[in-house]
């Protein structure tokens, strides 16, 4: 494996588990359009992709729908929903043994930045990183192909063969791609082993600690 001197990690489904807070959020928005969704499996698809894409790519929502829906999601995520979440077992350790081997950890996540800050504070790990890049909260970035190109602008990181994106979704692969990145594809999170080989991940790592095994 080639070494990289920058590690770009996605949150949601990478280094936390957010599923309660996210389908919560994602059940009391839907149910300001009428619709009652108690299965909370069949929301994960909402973990990783921007919300305007999975309202209507799910639920088919025009662009004004989608943009009420997060609204309403919003209003039920950011004093809830948000911390309806944990660490996943292993992820502090992780980061900290990233940092002493000399790598620069940087967030890369399609969560809006204000709630990615949030999270890290709350959870004791801002320290591992040195920037957290986050979508804006007007949706003008959000893809993850955007987030990526800002986190390296953002940390003047200017040669991409140095970077690795990690994430859970083909999303994180897709939008690596696009800016000339490697992707380590993680399969403890939200999207399968399928789902990650075929959007073209160059790692795949079962759990937290092969990250470990993988990144030298």
């Amino acid at each position: 494996m080639k070494e990289y001197k920058y590690i770009l990690f996605d949150l949601d489904g990478t280094v936390t588990d957010p599923g309660v807070g996210i389908t919560g959020s994602v059940m009391y928005a839907l149910k300001g359009f009428g619709i009652e969704e108690t299965d909370r499996t069949k929301l994960y698809r909402f973990i990783g992709p921007p919300l305007a894409d999975s309202f209507r790519d799910f639920y088919g929502f025009t662009p004004e729908e989608a943009r009420r829906g997060i609204k309403l999601y919003r209003e039920y995520y950011k004093d809830r929903g948000i911390f309806e979440n944990k660490v996943y077992e292993g992820m502090e350790e992780m980061l900290a043994e990233l940092k002493r081997r000399g790598k620069t950890l940087v967030l890369a996540t399609s969560k809006p930045e204000y709630f990615a800050r949030q999270i890290l504070e709350h959870f004791g790990l801002t320290r591992y990183f040195a920037y957290a890049a986050g979508a804006t909260m007007d949706e003008t970035r959000v893809g993850k192909d955007e987030v990526i190109a800002y986190a390296m602008d953002c940390c003047n990181i200017t040669d991409p063969a140095q970077v690795l994106m990690v994430g859970d979704r083909f999303h994180d692969v897709e939008g690596a791609r696009a800016n000339g990145v490697d992707s380590l594809g993680v399969l403890y999170g939200y999207g399968s082993r399928q789902e990650l080989s075929q959007a073209g991940a160059d790692y795949l790592a079962e759990t937290v600690e092969d990250i470990l095994t993988i990144i030298k």
